[in-house]
This record gives structure tokens, C-alpha cells and sequence, in this order.
């Protein structure tokens, strides 16, 4: 069935129907558009939600952070924060694919729709003007009938009248004539209208705007599915990012599986433990034998409990719960902060000393690796000039060495407070090799002096372990292989020799100085310049 056939006669319907249709598409537009809108604001709000909660980068050093139930918020606030990103993603796919897409096809839809009713309008305009030649046509063959039969009439009574001459009897049949021919070429002219308008009628009727009907039928079946499949995209949008979205909530469950009270509580002791003693019974002091408090005081030397060890005021009762006072004063919340962390409980003071020894022991192997690399870049500048200018690297050989020393200062001074803390330094090892400016291997003690093997160095007991370490660490799995691109003689010291095409295994990556160690089937092992080979690493 189709509208120019069962609809032939419904123009104005049919007008109606398709603009309706075409302000369906608008609503739904504006619907879709509204709906992400509501995506982005909500989307944004849990964006700022997270950020507002989300701990800033001075406050992740805090004590709490080390919670795991602190740890699993923040997983909830990133997680949370990659679902906003999902519900942008929505809103993003939902404005390009449904928005934007029904906007331009309603736009072509609205131009096709009005190019249909110009077609329709010029036919109705076509068979109109046909029509008022008709009636135009109609009404002068009337007219010019009825004139034909007075003329006659009057011929007739002209022909009777006895009083008439001849001459005007001649005359009134002449004009009777005249009148009838003219009223015979209005009747062929009326007749021909009759036809052409008939033709054009039946053509107007059964073909020009069936025709038409059945073109804005289809468009509007067009439009019907095409809206169809933003229905469709409005739900299938959403569908394909609720896998990740799936993920996000995964990732929240996942995070509040995660949080261990058991060692939560284990991290609020490590974090929290002074070492104190409990304190002892007070000794009973009989006035009645003269005792003197003084000398009953000098007798408490030892300390018996937390008034000695916390610095109180022995006239005072010691209290776990302590009162706070009205006054406020920062000095009786914070203690003064000092740098061997003497104002800390012991067991707090021994962790702060021994995190920073590892924190300079770090450091310093950075610098005692980078005075490693310069020397070897020296070594082989002095070797080869035309690769660089030894001299160029003076500056950053003695900046490096002024670090060194400076940072086995610091090493020494909190090893020492930590020995009077009564910690232990002998996990604190990094490699003391290094190389002089004139590219040899020296071995440095941690004060800086140079010491050979027949004078060993007692400071150097804490770094006693790191031969074996090296040792072990040489020994390490290959991260991958390197084929040699140019010969290298391997001169200088730590460096290894290589020919083209030689496959050596990678030990240790470029730390950006431009060398790369790796080791020959054999076992030996040494620097090469990065530059000389290609590296194939291990995924």
C-alpha cells in the first residue's frame, strides 16, 4: 500500500504528517543533546568529587598513607575518576554519532521534503490555470449561445413583421448567422479546453501527484528508520564502554578487598612505637627516717619510667591521656624538629635516621656511578679525540666529586647517630669504585681517602659486603643482546673489545652516559659505546 494510491486526496494530511515526523527528529535531538549535557556536568562533578578528596602531593607523605584502607580510597578516587572519563566518552560518542549525524540528515530531509511540495504545487498551479481556461472558455460559448439565439430570434420575428422591408430582414438574418457561427467556434474551443483540462486532470490525479505522495512516503520511511538506529545508538553507546565501566566498579570492589586491618594495626605500631619502658613501681620514701629527698632523687638516676624518657616534670603524675590545656601553644603540640631526630621516641628516631641513610646511600651511588661513566667517557675522549674533548668534562668530574664527598659526610655523621641511636649500618652498602680525573680505578673509602687492599680502612667496614654484592650482581641474567655495528678496540679500562657483526648480551642498559655494559659467551664482561651497536632488549 502506498500513499498515491489510498491517500490521493489527502495533500494537506500528508503535509501535516511529514513535518511532524521531521519535528520528531528535532525533539529527539534535543533530547539526546540534553542527555549529554547531564553526561558532562555529571561527569565533571565526579571529576571534582575525586579531586576534592584526593590527597595532594604534600600530603602523600603523610603517616596515614601508608594504610591500606587509605590506599584502597585512592584506588576508589582514581577509579571513580576514570569513570567520569567513560561518561564523557558516552556524551563525546553520543553527540557525534546521534547529534550531529540526525542533524545533517534532518537538514537533507527538510530540502528534499520542500523540493516534493514545489513539485506539487506547480502541478496544483498547472491544473488551476488549465481550469480557468476551461471556465473562461465555457462562460464565452454561454455567452456568445445566448447571443446567437436572440439574433435569431429577432431574425425570425424581422422575417414576420409585414411593416419590415426586405433590406432589413436581409440584414437581421445575416447578423442571426454570424451569431451562430461565433457561437459554434466558442463551442469547438470550449470542447477543446474540456479535453486538455480532462487530460491534464487525469494526469494531475493519477500520476503527477501519486508520484509525489508516494516520494515523500518514502522519505518519511527513511526518516522513521533512520531514527530508528538513533534509538538504537542511544542504548548500543552506552553498552560498549560498560565493559571498562564494568572494570571501574571491579576495580572499586577489588580495592575494598584489599584493605587488611590486621596490617593496618601493624603499621600504626612500626609507626608509633617509642621503645619506652613501662615504668616501675614508685619507690616508697620514709620520711619518718630523715631521708633526704634529694638524696632519694639522685638515687633515681636510672630512668624508671616515661617522666625520664619523655623529658616530664617529675613533680607530676604521668597520665597515658594527657590533658590538653586551654592555651594553645605550637610548642605544646609540636616538639622542636632536629636533624638527628633527637626530638623523636627511640624506635621512631632509629627508623627516621635509618630511611635517611638509605635515601643518601642512593644518592650517592647516583653520583658514584655518574663519576663511574664520566671517567670512562674521559678515558676514551683521551684515546680517541676526534669522539670528544677530555677537558669538556672537567667541570662535571669535579662537580661530581665535590657530591661524593659532601654526601659521605652526611653518610658518616647520621651512621654515627644512628650508632648512638643503637641502630645498625651494615645493610647501607653502595659501590665504592669509582675513577679518578685521570680515568683510573680508585677505590675510595667512605671519607674520601684513598685506601688500597695492604692498608684496609676501618671506616670502610660498613661497605665491606659490596665486593660479594658486585660479584653476584655480574652474574645476573642478560636483559637482552646487541649486535656490533663498528669495530671497538676496548682500551681502556672496564671496557671490552668487539668487532663488527659480534653478538654480545646486554647486562646493564645505558643510563643515559652513553655506555652499555654487556658480556661475551665466555664470561667476560665490560662497557661498549651505546652508539656502536644495535640493542634488541627482552619484552
Amino acid at each position: 500500500m502506498d500513499w498515491g494510491t489510498e491517500l490521493w486526496d489527502q495533500y494537506d494530511i500528508i503535509e501535516k504528517h511529514t513535518q511532524s515526523g521531521l519535528e520528531l527528529v528535532e525533539k529527539y535531538v534535543k533530547f539526546v543533546k540534553e542527555r549529554t549535557e547531564i553526561e558532562q556536568n555529571y561527569a565533571k562533578q565526579l571529576r571534582n568529587l575525586s579531586k576534592k578528596y584526593n590527597l595532594k602531593r604534600s600530603s602523600k607523605d603523610e603517616p596515614e598513607c601508608r594504610f591500606s584502607s587509605y590506599q584502597s580510597f585512592l584506588e576508589i578516587l582514581n577509579e571513580m575518576n576514570d569513570y567520569a572519563g567513560q561518561r564523557e566518552l558516552i556524551a563525546e560518542n553520543m553527540m557525534m554519532s546521534i547529534c550531529i549525524d540526525l542533524t545533517k540528515y534532518l537538514q537533507e530531509l527538510k530540502q528534499e521534503r520542500k523540493t516534493y511540495l514545489m513539485e506539487a504545487k506547480k502541478a496544483q498551479q498547472s491544473l488551476e490555470s488549465t481550469y480557468k481556461q476551461l471556465d473562461g472558455s465555457k462562460k464565452r460559448f454561454e455567452r456568445e449561445w445566448r447571443e446567437a439565439e436572440r439574433a435569431a430570434q429577432y431574425a425570425e420575428k424581422t422575417d414576420q413583421d409585414i411593416n419590415a422591408t426586405k433590406a432589413d430582414v436581409e440584414k437581421a438574418k445575416q447578423q442571426a448567422h454570424m451569431r451562430a457561427h461565433v457561437a459554434e467556434e466558442c463551442k469547438n474551443d470550449y470542447a477543446a479546453q474540456l479535453q486538455k483540462y480532462n487530460k491534464e486532470q487525469n494526469q494531475f490525479y493519477f500520476n503527477d501527484m501519486p508520484l509525489i505522495f508516494n516520494k515523500l512516503q518514502d522519505l518519511d520511511e527513511r526518516r522513521v528508520r533512520k531514527l530508528a538506529q538513533g534509538y538504537i545508538l542511544f542504548s548500543d553507546t552506552e553498552k560498549h564502554v560498560m565493559p571498562i565501566i564494568g572494570k571501574c566498579l571491579e576495580g572499586i570492589t577489588k580495592a575494598g578487598t584489599n584493605v587488611n586491618e590486621r596490617n593496618d594495626s601493624v603499621i600504626v605500631i612500626e609507626q608509633n612505637k617509642s621503645g619506652f619502658e613501662r615504668p616501675g613501681d614508685v619507690e616508697f620514701e620514709d620520711y619518718s627516717q630523715g631521708i633526704n629527698r634529694a638524696s632519694s632523687d639522685s638515687s633515681l638516676g636510672t630512668p624508671k619510667g616515661p617522666m625520664d624518657l619523655l623529658g616530664k616534670n617529675r613533680s607530676k603524675n604521668f597520665w597515658l591521656f594527657s590533658k590538653r590545656s586551654k592555651k594553645f601553644t605550637p610548642e605544646r603540640i609540636m616538639p622542636t624538629v632536629t636533624e638527628d631526630f633527637a626530638h623523636l621516641p627511640p624506635e621512631q628516631r632509629r627508623k627516621r635516621l635509618q630511611q635517611k641513610l638509605e635515601e643518601i646511600c642512593k644518592e650517592l651511588q647516583k653520583e658514584v656511578d655518574q663519576s663511574e661513566a664520566l671517567g670512562k667517557m674521559k678515558d676514551v675522549y683521551e684515546k680517541n679525540p676526534q669522539m670528544g674533548d677530555p677537558a669538556s668534562l672537567a667541570s662535571q668530574i669535579s662537580q661530581t666529586s665535590q657530591n661524593i664527598e659532601r654526601l659521605r659526610g652526611e653518610l658518616n655523621k647520621y651512621e654515627t647517630w644512628l650508632a648512638e641511636a643503637g641502630g645498625r649500618g651494615d645493610t647501607l652498602r653502595y659501590k665504592s669504585h669509582t675513577f679518578n680525573n685521570n680515568g683510573a680505578h680508585d677505590v675510595h673509602s667512605p671519607d674520601g681517602a684513598h685506601s688500597d687492599e695492604s692498608t684496609p680502612d676501618p671506616s670502610q667496614a660498613i661497605y665491606a659486603e659490596f665486593d660479594d654484592d658486585f660479584e653476584d650482581e655480574e652474574l645476573t641474567a642478560p636483559i637482552g643482546k646487541c649486535t656490533a655495528m663498528y669495530n671497538f678496540p676496548g682500551a681502556s679500562e672496564g671496557t671490552i673489545s668487539m668487532q663488527e657483526g659480534e653478538v654480545l648480551a646486554v647486562v646493564e642498559e645505558d643510563k643515559g652516559d652513553g655506555w652499555t655494559r654487556v658480556r661475551r659467551n665466555n664470561g667476560d664482561e665490560g662497557y661498549i659505546p651505546t652508539s656502536y651497536v644495535t640493542i634488541s632488549l627482552n619484552k
